[in-house]
């Protein structure tokens, strides 16, 4: 069983100035944990969107016949670019919570393709983050799935 966080007051402090860099913060991403193992790799950023590539392979399949991505690995890799694009327009990480994400398939992935899931972060306020993005697997005009969320941005003391 975990211990509950202490006290805001009480916490190590984030030292002011620390910019985020989604690039840097991708590499640890695709060292460690469910990110990893899943395969997620960094693709590209800019002011307020990141994109993560999630290259196919057997272990992340649905239905061994059709060789289809499953819908999991890719509600994964659209909240991880989805919350990389929060931390990208604040430009310094804050704690987050996912409080919802909804996510629209539009068609199945490809079956070998690699599938690139672009996350933007179009409005930020105290503590909501609003985010929508995108899965394609080659053109993006033609989606696997639509993301829209929010989350919520947790405040931290800073020196």
């Amino acid at each position: 069983m975990t211990e509950p966080l202490p006290p805001a007051e009480d916490r190590e402090p984030i030292p002011a100035g620390l910019a985020y860099d989604p690039a840097r913060a991708a590499k640890m991403m695709t060292r460690f944990g469910h990110g990893a193992w899943l395969g997620m790799r960094y693709h590209g950023h800019g002011e307020d969107w990141v994109e993560l590539a999630l290259p196919w392979r057997e272990e992340l399949v649905g239905l061994s016949a059709s060789g289809v991505m499953a819908s999991g690995p890719i509600i994964s890799l659209m909240d991880n670019a989805t919350s990389m694009a929060v931390w990208t327009r604040l430009g310094n990480f804050r704690p987050q919570v996912t409080v919802d994400l909804r996510v629209d398939y539009m068609r199945a992935a490809v079956p070998g393709r690699t599938v690139i899931g672009r996350g933007e972060c179009y409005k930020l306020t105290r503590s909501i983050a609003f985010v929508r993005g995108v899965a394609y697997d080659g053109d993006i005009a033609d989606p696997v799935a639509h993301v829209t969320g929010t989350f919520m941005v947790i405040e931290v003391p800073t020196t």
